[in-house]
């Protein structure tokens, strides 16, 4: 049978690519549950992988360890595969913070959090390409083994229309509410409608494009496609699918039966709590659970909604939760009938293995102080024995695979040459300290940074503390050096933006924690400048330093500094480690008479993808403007303001908003323009003295 996956390449496999590509394949067409492909940093995995998902031909989970790798694995998969159905699905909060109770100081924490509406959509795009066709590979954070709604429920009430279909207006509009679509006189979202005479306006939840319905009497006249901007009419369709706005579907003979189910587990705990002396635990429990079912009955939804979920999808106490991993095929027994890479595995294993531990002891506080039901805890992510086995056959894949790895694993397959003939870097180790003339890290890695900046490459910082590195930035940007801190505390899609920009030449020093550590691809880094390496711990282990120092090695001269006042145990090992791997790649290039060159890799980033249609649109204004600009900006500023404050009065707030911000792109760009003037302006008074004084003299 032929595979149903494409792979574009404008390279064939090399080095040691082919013979680990034949060996996966037939380790997976043997039936093998786990593999290890032990790669080292910029052998193109990636690419070898993808060869595998084309031959298998099944969909595939691709796992990361956090968003910001999953999107560039993303990205790349997508070019392999641009024919096929490449999705991202990573948790939707932008920020969040969960609910918690800490008794020694009777401090209740409500849950709070931040949703990512364009993530939301390519979490819905994900699974609705699921269960709908047999290309699809999902690119997926490890927040993926959290609860999601029932694939079941989720594909049953999906909406066919049809052209001819029989239905009125009012009919229709019951049915879109009753799959959580929203009825607005606005302008469309994903999961909102709207009523335009005999017309309604849908917007999918997984797409940004309108389907126009236009219906007669009793039917369905016509459908049309049409984009949400220009309100160009893209296509003539005669059918389309539409699917839930939400994933937690549930009828209302479910949800009914979900409410009774609640009650009698409010009775049982109550009477529970009581008999131990628990009065104030008790009221507390009684008076939340009635204030949700209430609200959940008058508006189908509450804050913490999802602590009920076990009622509202009839599993049994303790029964693992749907997640992503439900909408993969299974075969007639039930057994997963897709292919699983988990790459960076020695970061991604741990974390899905702490996942649920974490979650219960939150969980349990909760639940023994009257702040949620005992069936709360079945809000859970997978425990990791639920999520092996719920996963296909699967292929982990790291420069450094933990222990879990090399025992489950059939086989493993070593990927030490690359295709470009690079050679792992360069490494040597420098004081912490400063002595004598040694001006100590910080001052050496700057002198080593600006020699590698005059030849057009970056450079990388890592550090053992997120203040650190902000400290860091500013110490630099006060030397007027270009440069950018990256961690956790930074919005995902930013965190993708401030990578770009790094290989763009925007800035040429990058600060960062762990996050710089794994699969982060930037060929343009010649320099890594490794702080406090001596410092014992996760972030200092043979492991995080071997794939720190791996991030250097995509450039031909790359060289990273160990800045260490002691050789640990880690640091000997990663060095060990290191040299073996350059021997080898010597010898390779010696007998097959390759040169080494720097990675060229095209600047591409997801955010092409998730950017919103407000930046967009900023964006593109600011281009048109370009020319009007340059000939006089402060007339130009005027004339935008004027536009903002006609927008504001006609209440069209969301073109008002486009313009506010175009024009505070504008005026930041009109202040560093008059700097360079003044400072230019500066330099002539100065030049012109010089020469004033030089002829009195």
């Amino acid at each position: 049978m032929s595979s149903p996956f494409s792979i574009k390449r404008s390279f064939e496999p090399a080095g040691d690519q082919p013979k680990a590509i034949e060996s996966l394949i037939k380790g997976v067409s043997q039936g093998m549950q786990h593999q290890t492909l032990l790669g080292v940093t910029g052998s193109g995995k990636t690419f070898t992988v993808a060869n595998v998902i084309q031959a298998v031909g099944k969909p595939t989970l691709v796992l990361a360890h956090n968003k910001t790798l999953a999107a560039q694995l993303a990205q790349e998969y997508r070019e392999f595969f641009p024919d096929n159905a490449v999705h991202y699905f990573v948790s939707y909060y932008d920020y969040y913070q969960p609910e918690a109770y800490m008794p020694v100081s009777d401090t209740y924490i409500e849950k709070e959090a931040m949703i990512n509406a364009e993530i939301e959509r390519l979490r819905h795009a994900s699974t609705q390409a699921l269960l709908t066709r047999k290309d699809v590979i999902v690119v997926a954070s490890v927040s993926c083994i959290y609860g999601l709604g029932s694939p079941i429920e989720y594909e049953k009430v999906n909406l066919r229309f049809d052209v001819g279909m029989k239905i009125t207006r009012a009919d229709l509009i019951r049915r879109l509410v009753d799959i959580h679509f929203s009825r607005t006189t606005g302008d469309l979202e994903p999961g909102l409608f709207r009523v335009v005479g005999n017309n309604l306006e849908i917007m999918p939840v997984n797409e940004k494009n309108i389907y126009r319905i236009s219906l007669g009497p009793d039917s369905v006249v016509a459908i049309e496609s049409i984009d949400h901007i220009t309100r160009r009419i893209l296509e003539q369709k005669n059918n389309f699918f539409l699917f839930p706005a939400k994933h937690f579907i549930t009828s209302k003979e479910e949800a009914e039966r979900a409410f009774v189910s609640i009650k009698k587990e409010l009775d049982a705990r109550l009477k529970e709590l009581t008999s131990q002396g628990k009065n104030l635990e008790a009221e507390r429990l009684k008076r939340r659970t009635q204030y949700d079912l209430a609200l959940i009955r008058e508006v189908g939804y509450c804050n913490g909604i999802e602590n009920y979920s076990r009622h509202f999808s009839g599993k049994k106490a303790g029964e693992a939760p749907d997640t992503l991993l439900s909408y993969f095929p299974h075969k007639a027994d039930g057994t997963p009938d897709f292919l699983t890479i988990v790459d960076e595995s020695h970061v991604s294993i741990p974390q899905i293995g702490g996942m649920y531990a974490g979650d219960q002891s939150r969980k349990k506080t909760l639940i023994e102080h009257g702040f949620r039901l005992p069936s709360a805890a079945d809000n859970r992510p997978l425990t990791f024995s639920e999520f092996e086995h719920r996963v296909g056959q699967t292929i982990y894949t790291s420069a450094t695979p933990g222990v879990y790895e090399k025992e489950k694993s059939t086989q493993v397959v070593e990927q030490v040459i690359r295709p470009t003939g690079l050679l792992d870097p360069i490494v040597s180790v420098r004081p912490v300290v400063e002595k004598g003339e040694y001006k100590g890290q910080i001052a050496d890695f700057v002198v080593e940074a600006q020699k590698v900046i005059k030849k057009g490459f970056r450079a990388i910082g890592t550090t053992l503390t997120k203040k650190m590195a902000e400290d860091l930035v500013d110490y630099l940007k006060e030397k007027d050096i270009k440069c950018a801190y990256l961690h956790s505390d930074i919005k995902t899609i930013e965190r993708i933006e401030i990578l770009t920009e790094f290989r763009r030449g925007t800035f040429d020093i990058l600060i960062g924690v762990n996050l710089l550590r794994e699969g982060l691809d930037l060929p343009e880094v010649s320099l890594i400048g490794i702080f406090d390496a001596d410092k014992e711990g996760f972030l200092r282990s043979e492991t995080s330093l071997i794939q720190i120092i791996g991030r250097a090695a995509r450039n031909s001269e790359g060289h990273v500094v160990l800045y260490a006042d002691m050789t640990t145990g880690s640091i000997e090992r990663a060095m060990k480690e290191t040299n073996r791997r350059r021997t080898l790649q010597i010898e390779y290039n010696k007998k097959h008479g390759i040169t080494p060159k720097t990675i060229i890799k095209a600047i591409k980033d997801i955010t092409d993808h998730i950017m919103s249609d407000h930046k967009k649109a900023v964006g593109v204004l600011l281009e048109l403007d370009e020319e009007l600009f340059k000939k006089n900006p402060k007339l130009l500023l005027k004339e935008k303001e004027r536009n903002m404050n006609d927008a504001v009065k006609v209440l069209d707030f969301e073109t008002a908003a486009i313009l506010r911000d175009e024009i505070q792109k504008l005026e930041e760009r009109l202040v560093t323009q008059e700097k360079k003037q003044k400072k230019e302006e500066g330099t002539n008074d100065k030049r012109r003295l010089s020469k004033d004084t030089k002829k009195k003299v």
